[in-house]
């Protein structure tokens, strides 16, 4: 079993337990966690739910990307159920009746947010590196991702998509991907303390004041530069800003997928306008499925995973190439229908 579940008290526990790749999302997985949450959510024995990844490297690195370069080669049929019971799973998170505490300690991306960053008690540690990295493989972030981008003060959201770039524990508190900051040392006594008491008296006695935040520090040319309509003129304004930082970021967006940048800013552009988890997950439907029908995915996961040659070869290859109509396709109901949330 790659999710184990259990009672321990007034806590029910449920650990994502495949520790050697890095606890990856399977659709199984899924769907035992949901599983979880519905007994859960109507036994009056458990006041709290606290969610955990085996081994010490992190909670959860995202969906096993191999997998989804596999299955969108064959038409991407098992990874539009993965999605619609990925993005449900995130909405229901988004709305559990007991609190949820999500401890993120060590790598905690795509999918691994989706799982944690929805919930009601977000916990960091000065190990945690959480990031919507979708970007480097050519895919757009999703899991609610772009909600919490959008969402971001100022244009952070925009430069962590933009670049893929991973947040400390700090980063992660300011941008609203999480709520406490614990010691991954203390983090033993927490969870044993959650079994026998409410989750916000806890969390009130092991939290610690928030470590600074090196990315909002940066945020006068972050905001500059990201406010742009285009990425074209967002890479523009970062190359121009005379910031060695931005000049690197736009370094790192260089090396990203033409289409799924511009993909990546009408969503959090479209998600900015959106109070709605549910509906920008329904957004994120139509991009995750027609993402997987581009070339860029397989590409991407071939570069970075299957290959490792690191040089991926994105159709269109240039900023210039990517049409208004090409964007828009991303945003139209896939063949199979709609998520259809709430």
């Amino acid at each position: 079993m790659s999710v184990q579940t259990q009672r321990d008290g007034r806590a029910g526990r449920i650990l994502l337990d495949r520790p050697r790749a890095l606890n990856s999302l399977t659709h199984a997985m899924l769907l035992d966690v949901r599983a979880a949450l519905d007994a859960w959510a109507c036994d009056d024995a458990v006041a709290t739910v606290v969610l955990t990844g085996a081994g010490d490297r992190g909670l959860c690195a995202g969906a096993d990307i191999r997998a989804m370069h596999d299955d969108a080669k064959r038409g991407g049929a098992g990874y539009r159920a993965f999605f619609r019971d990925e993005y449900r799973l995130n909405e229901l998170i988004s709305r559990y009746p007991k609190p949820y505490v999500a401890v993120m300690d060590g790598i905690t991306m795509g999918g691994g947010v989706g799982l944690s960053a929805h919930g009601s008690v977000r916990v960091v540690t000065e190990r945690s590196a959480v990031a919507m990295p979708e970007t480097r493989i050519g895919l757009v972030p999703d899991v609610g991702g772009s909600h919490l981008l959008a969402h971001a003060p100022g244009e952070l959201g925009t430069h962590l998509a933009l670049t893929a770039a991973p947040m400390t524990a700090g980063d992660a508190l300011v941008c609203g991907f999480a709520d406490h900051y614990v010691p991954s040392s203390a983090l033993p006594a927490l969870t044993a303390a959650l079994a026998e008491r409410p989750a916000a008296e806890v969390l009130a006695a092991f939290a610690e004041p928030a470590p600074a935040s090196d990315l909002a520090a940066e945020r006068e040319w972050i905001d500059a530069c990201y406010a742009a309509d285009t990425v074209e003129e967002i890479v523009e304004r970062l190359l121009s800003s005379g910031v060695p930082e931005a000049k690197e970021a736009a370094e790192q967006i260089a090396a990203k997928s033409p289409t799924m940048l511009k993909v990546t800013l009408a969503a959090l552009r479209r998600a900015r306008t959106e109070t709605s988890l549910a509906r920008t997950l329904e957004q994120e439907y139509r991009v995750s499925c027609a993402a997987l029908a581009h070339h860029d995915l397989v590409e991407g996961i071939r570069a970075q995973v299957v290959d490792k040659d690191r040089d991926p070869r994105w159709s269109p290859a240039t900023l210039p190439e990517v049409t208004e109509a090409d964007v828009e396709r991303f945003f139209a109901p896939p063949a199979d229908g709609d998520l259809r949330l709430g």
